[in-house]
């Protein structure tokens, strides 16, 4: 059929399954946005492009499909930069469609243009800028592929303005040609054997799982693979979900604000399994004196992640999809008990994190961090998905939120986006809406994106927002409380700011906690009710957030108190 650019994007977006996007109109992006009108195609309109680039991301991270969003030409586009970066960080699917001047506008600082092709290829898996509507069909299917398929990405998508108003004759290919790359990555099995060998040598082996065991959908295998072998495990915040928490032998997740005996068990293992983890400094704390007894396997689909940060001494390239399997057959048929041979060590381990576990110390009536949490991960059930922005209340839902299923905890990890939350959010309800969604934030983070507040109002997504109140960029002052003497240089928040009051201007029904007792009597009506809610959560000001390895120190070197 012939018909415009604009209506052959949407007809290609549908090709691709895509069944919402999000999005901010704009001068060059009026002829895409009158097509939507006409198709009635499903656009949620957020209150800044920022927070449509985030909720397309929460929609991909909660889902496991593509999100995507639309923005126009300079300032808008502009605006897509932090989410971007976010995604890629995190190696999160998502598709991002900007608006860029008409070609004969192109490089002459023309009214609203910004090198979007310059400015995201450092922060993408891949872009385009199309300047040719016949090429348009061609290029969505090629961006969901990459996006989608290998290590996942975001991919942008740049596209002149009079692209939109020319017509073509459509056709949306069945298949693709990219040279260099076809997103196959199957796996050396000699690699595996080599593992499973260490394995049958190994007294103390550890298992270390990271966000790519959650995008590559392979927690169940893994989890096969734990119920083999009976040893101990732990997680990266990423890879939170992928290993259920009651699981004998699951110490927790690991690094800065980690566990204490996850990290105790790092530095004293002699083989570390690491599965779809790019060792973070987060993650390692001191590099040099990371896992030191430890052979160190790596089970990685992308070769530039291996002995990038760390040095390993087994590494298993390619797909977990393929390798994890083979893994696990390959325990199975030596019919070795590998539970009775690693016991000792585990039992060991387990009494040694049992004495620092994660703990709050209660006082009085006041809520302090971890019993809000506590309270709110026991309220919920398994069909929760718990999102954060980022700070102490980050890393407060990361210890204390109990997540028994994969992408049920949903965070900005290698970016650390404050303002991410409240759109991710809203993104992972809408991509979920059986699911309870609920946003942990700060009170510094939510100001971030405040406008989406708005965004959950007219569109009455229910998520629950919960905010840890405690009138400071929480982790800026714990730096400043433990290594700049007290000094809360420009951490401290107005005290003036009521943001109850600002829920309910926009929209959004409001609550404030203030008494510890609150937590068993209010909260749970609050968190069952129907439609947005704010639950404002005053908490005190100088908890930290304990264990905490100082920079340049050992994972065992961890503050305790």
């Amino acid at each position: 059929m012939r018909i415009n650019g604009a209506r052959a994007l949407l007809e290609s977006l549908k090709m691709e399954g895509v069944d919402l996007v999000f999005g901010y109109p704009g001068g060059v992006v009026l002829k895409l946005y009158d097509e939507i009108y006409k198709m009635k195609f499903p656009n949620i309109l957020t209150g800044h492009e920022q927070g449509a680039v985030h909720a397309a991301d929460g929609y991909a991270r909660s889902s496991g499909k593509v999100g995507v969003v639309i923005a126009t030409s300079g300032p808008g586009a502009a605006n897509l930069i932090t989410g971007i970066a976010t995604a890629n960080m995190d190696s999160i699917p998502i598709v991002c469609i900007t608006g860029q001047v008409a070609n004969h506008a192109i490089g002459k600082d023309s009214f609203q243009e910004v090198d979007v092709y310059g400015i995201t290829t450092p922060i993408t898996k891949h872009n385009y800028l199309v300047k040719n509507a016949n090429e348009l069909p061609r290029v969505v299917k090629e961006a969901f592929f990459i996006a989608q398929t290998g290590r996942p990405g975001p991919v942008c998508i740049d596209i002149a303005a009079d692209v939109f108003n020319t017509e073509i004759d459509f056709e949306y290919p069945e298949k693709i040609n990219l040279r260099g790359y076809t997103g196959e990555n199957p796996t050396d099995e000699k690699a595996i054997d080599d593992v499973v060998a260490a394995l049958k040598n190994s007294e103390r082996p550890l298992i270390f799982a990271g966000g790519g065991v959650i995008s590559s959908n392979t927690s169940s295998t893994l989890r096969e693979i734990l119920n083999c072998l009976g040893c101990l495990s732990t997680s990266t915040m990423m890879g939170i979900g992928a290993i259920e928490p009651e699981r004998d032998g699951y110490l927790g997740f690991a690094g800065m604000h980690g566990a204490y005996g996850a990290n105790i068990a790092i530095q004293n293992c002699d083989l570390l399994l690491a599965i779809g983890m790019r060792f973070s400094d987060r993650v390692t704390g001191k590099v040099a004196e990371f896992a030191p007894n430890a052979k160190i396997v790596h089970f990685e689909l992308d070769p530039a992640e291996i002995n990038k940060n760390v040095r390993v001494d087994y590494k298993v390239l390619g797909d977990l999809k393929i390798s994890l399997p083979i893994f696990l057959d390959k325990l199975k048929s030596l019919n070795f008990d590998f539970a009775e041979k690693f016991s000792a060590w585990k039992d060991e381990m387990l009494v040694e994190a049992a004495k620092h576990p994660f703990s709050y110390t209660p006082e009085g009536d006041v809520i302090k961090p971890g019993a809000l949490i506590s309270r709110i991960s026991e309220i919920c059930d398994d069909n929760t998905i718990a999102v954060t922005d980022v700070g102490q209340h980050q890393m407060w839902a990361a210890q204390f939120f109990k997540a028994r299923a994969p992408r049920q905890f949903l965070t900005s990890g290698g970016l650390g986006t404050m303002g991410f939350g409240l759109p991710a959010a809203m993104g992972a309800k809408l991509a979920c809406p059986k699911k309870n969604v609920i946003l942990i934030t700060g009170d510094g983070s939510i100001m971030m994106n405040i406008q989406e507040l708005a965004t959950i109002a007219d569109n009455n997504i229910d998520v629950k927002v919960v905010i840890v109140h405690n009138f400071i960029l929480g982790m800026v002052g714990q730096w400043q409380r433990l290594f700049y003497n007290h000094h809360y240089s420009a951490s401290e928040l107005n005290l003036k700011r009521d943001l109850v009051k600002i829920a309910q201007a926009m929209g959004v029904r409001a609550y404030r906690l203030t008494k510890a007792s609150e937590l068993h009597d209010d909260l749970p009506e609050i968190l069952f009710s129907k439609g947005p809610v704010v639950i404002d959560v005053y908490v005190p000001q100088e908890e930290n957030v304990i264990p905490m390895v100082p920079g340049g120190k050992r994972l065992d070197q961890m503050v305790l108190s």
